[in-house]
C-alpha cells in the first residue's frame, strides 16, 4: 500500500502538466477546457461528470493565479 501515494502523486503531477501545457498555448479558453476534459476522461476511468467539471475549474483557476 506505500505505492498508492506514490501513484496518486504521479498522476497528479502528470494532471497538472498537462493542464498547464494546455492552458499557456494559444488558443480559445474553451478549447483549453475542452482538452483538459478529455485528458481527464482518459486518464480517469469512471470519472463522474460532476467531478470533471470541478477538477477542470480547479485546474483552470490554478493556471491563472500563476500567470
Amino acid at each position: 500500500m506505500k505505492a498508492l501515494p506514490i501513484i496518486v502523486a504521479a498522476i497528479g503531477g502528470a494532471l497538472v502538466g498537462a493542464a498547464s501545457a494546455l492552458l499557456f498555448a494559444p488558443q480559445k479558453g474553451s478549447d483549453t477546457r475542452d482538452a483538459i476534459k478529455g485528458f481527464i476522461r482518459s486518464h480517469v476511468p469512471g470519472i463522474k461528470e460532476s467531478e470533471l467539471e470541478s477538477i477542470a475549474d480547479q485546474i483552470a483557476e490554478e493556471i491563472k493565479e500563476v500567470k
